[in-house]
C-alpha cells in the first residue's frame, strides 16, 4: 500500500490516519470534502483522519486548499461536498459561533489580535466559552468570581508561554513572533481538544522555530491535545507530526507517518520540486 492509500478502501467504523503505530480512535475525520469557489475547485474529495493525541500536518503548495481546509472546519466556508465529523458529530451543521463550543480553536495565518487590548485581556478572548458571564461583561465588572478565574487561567497560559510579564502590555507593536505566541495562548485558553494551528512558525527566526516545535510537542502532552498543523517549515513538521496528508490542487496525493511522506516522489515533485 503507498502512503496515498492510507485510507482508501477501509470502513468508515475502522478509518486510520494511515501511521505505522497502531491506530488510536478518530477524533476528526474528514471525508470526500469538496469545496468550489464558482469555477475553481479548492478542495476535491479531501479524505483522512485525524486520531486522538496526534499531530497531523497538512503540507502543499501554496494555494493546495490547506487553510481553506482550516476554514470549512471553522466553518468560515461552506463545504460544497462531502462531510466532516468532530468526535462522532456532524460538525457542518454546527454554526460558526458554536466551533469552540464544540472544543475546537485555532490560529491564523495573519495574526487576528485587538492591537488595542492586552494582551491578557487577548487571551481572555479566547476563554469566552469557558464562563458563563461572557467577554464584555467581564470586562465591566460583572461576575467577579468567574471573572477572577478565568484571569487566573489566561495568566498561567501566558506564563506558561513565556509571556507573563507582557500581561499589562497592548499588542499592539509588540514582534511578530511575539504575537503569534499570544494568538496561540489565546486558542489555548479556550481548552479545546482539537488545536488547529495555521502556520505558526510564520516569521521566526530558526531558534524561534525550534523553540515552537518544543512548545507544541509539550504542550500536546500537557494539555492533552490533538493538533492539526499547516506549516511550511519541512524540518519542524518532519520533527513533531505523527502523521502527514500532503495536498496538491485541493487532493491528497499522499499521506503516512514523516519517514514515508519525505521519500515519496510525488511529494518531492509537487512540493520540493525536482532536480534538472
Amino acid at each position: 500500500m503507498t502512503a496515498s492509500e492510507g485510507t482508501v478502501g477501509l470502513d468508515k467504523g475502522t478509518r486510520t490516519s494511515g501511521g505505522g503505530a497502531a491506530a488510536g480512535p478518530v477524533l476528526l475525520d474528514v471525508d470526500e470534502v469538496g469545496v468550489r469557489f464558482g469555477g475553481v475547485v479548492a478542495l476535491d474529495g479531501l479524505t483522512f483522519a485525524v486520531e486522538t493525541g496526534h499531530i497531523c500536518a497538512l503540507i502543499g503548495p501554496n494555494g493546495a486548499g490547506k487553510t481553506t481546509l482550516f476554514n470549512v472546519i471553522s466553518r468560515l466556508y461552506p463545504a460544497t461536498t462531502g462531510r466532516v465529523t468532530f468526535d462522532g458529530r456532524d460538525l457542518l451543521s454546527v454554526p460558526p459561533h458554536g466551533i469552540a463550543e464544540a472544543g475546537i480553536a485555532r490560529t491564523f495565518q495573519n495574526v487576528a489580535l485587538f492591537p488595542g487590548l492586552s494582551v491578557l485581556d487577548n487571551v481572555r478572548v479566547g476563554a469566552h466559552t469557558e464562563g458563563s458571564v461572557g467577554f464584555v461583561r467581564g470586562l465591566l465588572g460583572l461576575g467577579r468570581a468567574e471573572n477572577k478565574r478565568l484571569q487566573a487561567d489566561a495568566m498561567g497560559i501566558l506564563d506558561r508561554l513565556g509571556l507573563a510579564h507582557l500581561a499589562g502590555r497592548p499588542a499592539a507593536g509588540l514582534p511578530f513572533g511575539t504575537l503569534k505566541r499570544i494568538e496561540l495562548a489565546r486558542a489555548l485558553a479556550a481548552r479545546p481538544r482539537l488545536l488547529m494551528l495555521d502556520e505558526p512558525a510564520n516569521g521566526l527566526t530558526h531558534g524561534e522555530v525550534e523553540e515552537l516545535a518544543e512548545t507544541i510537542r509539550a504542550l500536546r502532552d500537557e494539555m492533552d491535545l490533538t493538533l492539526l498543523l499547516v506549516e511550511h517549515h519541512m524540518s519542524m513538521v518532519m520533527s513533531i507530526s505523527d502523521h502527514i496528508v500532503v495536498l496538491d490542487f485541493g487532493r491528497r496525493i499522499a499521506e503516512g507517518p514523516p519517514e514515508v511522506v519525505r521519500n515519496d516522489p510525488k511529494v518531492i515533485e509537487a512540493y520540493l520540486g525536482t532536480s534538472e
